[in-house]
């Protein structure tokens, strides 16, 4: 029996009875629309009033978008609305994970390399305070997940690192500061992403650890968010066979799921071994990972049976729709378990005050509240920044790169697209350009578009030296869903790019995303974790390069690999 007075609810007598209130006034059809977090809907495309008074939704996610836009209709949306909606956005990384002109922090990554938790705090309270000017009032992070395999493609600079208490200590923090601005944290991904070196966006990605092993690490750091009360946690669409095996001895390797359709996971694991009373919302549903379990028909209902709330995001929402209520209607998904979920879902906003305004945020100061904080907001990037670069290795003590030693220098850039899913940052091309012009270098950019073929087959050692005197190397290869590598991928044609020359040519690496590179290039003498492409963290790896600055960062993951040989 669900029991909203306790944790994470706390209801009054009063609330409680409002809560039981509702619920019982609402229609199925209603019921069934509080189970969807619907993708953000475009005002300039679709009549939002129309869109809520059909779907009525329990919540509705948004990618970023401008200020002044994202206001208007948030608060259309809420006042449309005859029950407060969840406006979520990935308040990872910063305000910009809603805002086009909010702040770019920088990745949780970079953050754990200041080592120090009010950086953590920093991220909560300027994400929280941009997200809540336009409206939104729930942050999917902080990302608890654990950095354990280099290879994975879609953790890495997205978590704190591989140390279960620094990752705990700093989404705490991030936490604690979102909250303080009125935004629901959402802990993700349960069961635990990063074991694995697969998208769960692509395929069901596994935590392969024991079971004893898994309540020491993400164990560990879900307890003591669920014994501190946290309200509502992501569940990805990952396996975790040890604790399937565990709670249902003799179970088939056939029947293992992932923890988003697992009853095992979500009313055995999350529930009833951890104590969780919470609100339960899947990752996205059209991720590959989730799709290819079962038929989608079925899978939605197995979802809600399994006790997961609430549904991220849909495919064609009118079958989605019709894929819950056929499952009501034919008793494959009781009314009384969706009276849990619905009730799950109202007493969380109620909970949460979202029934105690219009807009469940206060009123939004839009752009304007956002650029008066703006100053403010950069000089916390620019040192978090500062104390986030991460020297690896010097070993030919290489540095600084100054104008007088190294005056003519080939810059090679490797990524820098905007292809993949979500990502961050842009392109760091120009902003290194320009930097190093500035600072009185002359500068030679490598143009795969136009490959010099004479160089690629013809050049020796003596050709290069005439013409440049160092070699820096800046790989901005982001994480971003829906891709299987984060590797370094060099030109095909004899790996033009790739730097053969570099025991005869000075070469500095520096890496703005990725910090595992080192795997693909272990021979390089001078190697830099930066983290984060924003152009903050390029001045401050500018500054350090030239010696203008010491370097402070301290790294949250082993940038090796290892490998015995990276860190020669």
């Amino acid at each position: 029996m669900l029991d909203i007075s306790q944790k994470p609810y706390s209801l009054s007598s009063e609330q409680q009875a409002k809560v039981h209130e509702i619920v019982g006034k609402m229609s199925r059809s209603a019921k069934i629309g509080q189970l969807f977090f619907v993708i953000g809907q475009d005002g300039e495309q679709v009549d939002l009033a129309a869109f809520i008074k059909k779907y009525q939704p329990g919540g509705m996610m948004f990618r970023p978008a401008p200020a002044a836009k994202l206001t208007s209709e948030i608060t259309t949306l809420q006042q449309v609305s005859k029950v407060p909606l969840f406006i979520g956005a990935n308040l990872e990384s910063g305000g910009n994970g809603i805002v086009n002109e909010g702040t770019w922090v920088g990745n949780p990554l970079g953050l754990a390399a200041t080592d120090d938790v009010d950086s953590a705090w920093t991220l909560g309270q300027i994400a929280g305070f941009e997200a809540a000017q336009v409206g939104c009032n729930m942050s999917f992070a902080p990302i608890v997940d654990i950095d354990q395999n280099f290879r994975n493609p879609i953790t890495n600079t997205r978590t704190y690192g591989s140390d279960v208490e620094r990752i705990l200590a700093m989404a705490q923090a991030q936490g604690e500061a979102l909250l303080e601005n009125r935004v629901i944290p959402v802990i993700k991904h349960f069961p635990g992403d990063g074991v694995d070196e697969r998208d769960q966006h692509l395929v069901a990605s596994v935590n392969s650890l024991s079971a004893e092993d898994w309540l020491a690490s993400y164990g560990k750091i879900y307890q003591t968010f669920i014994d501190e009360g946290i309200s509502t946690i992501m569940i990805g669409h990952i396996l975790q066979p040890a604790w399937e095996r565990a709670l249902c001895p003799g179970i088939k390797d056939s029947e293992l799921l992932p923890a988003s359709v697992s009853p095992l996971l979500i009313n055995g694991l999350l529930r009833e071994k951890l104590g969780f009373n919470g609100l339960a919302i899947t990752d996205a549903t059209p991720m590959i990972g989730y799709n290819v379990t079962m038929k989608r028909a079925d899978l939605l209902p197995a979802t809600i049976n399994a006790g997961v709330d609430m549904l991220l995001f849909n495919k064609n929402i009118d079958e989605d729709y019709r894929f819950v209520e056929e499952a009501l209607a034919a008793g494959v998904i009781s009314e009384a378990r969706l009276d849990e979920a619905v009730t799950r879902i109202i007493a969380t906003k109620m909970a949460q005050g979202l029934y105690k305004d219009t807009t469940a945020v206060g009123t939004p100061g839009g752009l304007e509240a956002i650029y008066a904080k703006q100053a403010q907001h950069q000089e916390q990037v620019e040192l978090i920044a500062k104390n986030a670069v991460t020297l690896v290795k010097d070993r030919e003590h290489l540095l600084p790169v100054t104008p007088e030693r190294y005056p003519r220098i080939r810059l090679v850039v490797l990524g820098d697209s905007s292809d993949g899913g979500f990502k961050e940052g842009g392109q760091v091309t120009e902003g290194f350009v320009k930097g190093l012009a500035d600072l009185g270098f002359t500068v030679s950019v490598y143009d795969r578009s136009r490959l010099d073929f004479h160089e690629i087959f013809e050049e020796g050692v003596a050709d290069l030296q005439e013409k440049f005197d160092l070699a820096l190397y800046v790989a901005n290869v982001e994480t971003a869903s829906n891709q299987t590598t984060t590797r370094l991928d060099w030109i095909h044609l004899m790996a033009a790019d790739a730097p053969w020359f570099l025991r005869s040519l000075p070469t500095v690496f520096v890496s703005t995303a990725n910090p595992y590179h080192l795997f693909d290039l272990p021979s390089v003498s001078t190697f830099i974790n930066a983290y984060t492409g924003n152009p903050a963290t390029i001045t401050a790896i500018l500054r350090k390069l030239t010696g203008q600055e010491a370097f402070s960062g301290k790294s949250p993951v082993d940038p090796f690999c290892g490998d015995l040989l990276a860190k020669y």
